[in-house]
């Protein structure tokens, strides 16, 4: 997972419009911790929206 902020809000985007119906599922397949993907989005003021399967 990228580091900086905005490489990962591009990254995690692509990877769930590309390949993952949810950032669950992003998260199990790439043992990634949500909990800390969402502080880091947070920051720059994005959220997961669940029927939009993106950050906005």
């Amino acid at each position: 997972m990228p580091k900086d902020p905005v490489i990962l809000l591009s990254y995690v985007n692509t990877e769930l419009r590309d390949h993952y119906s949810s950032l669950d599922e992003l998260c199990a397949a790439l043992n990634a911790d949500r909990a800390e993907i969402e502080a880091t989005l947070k920051k720059l003021d994005y959220e997961y929206n669940t029927e939009l399967n993106k950050f906005v």
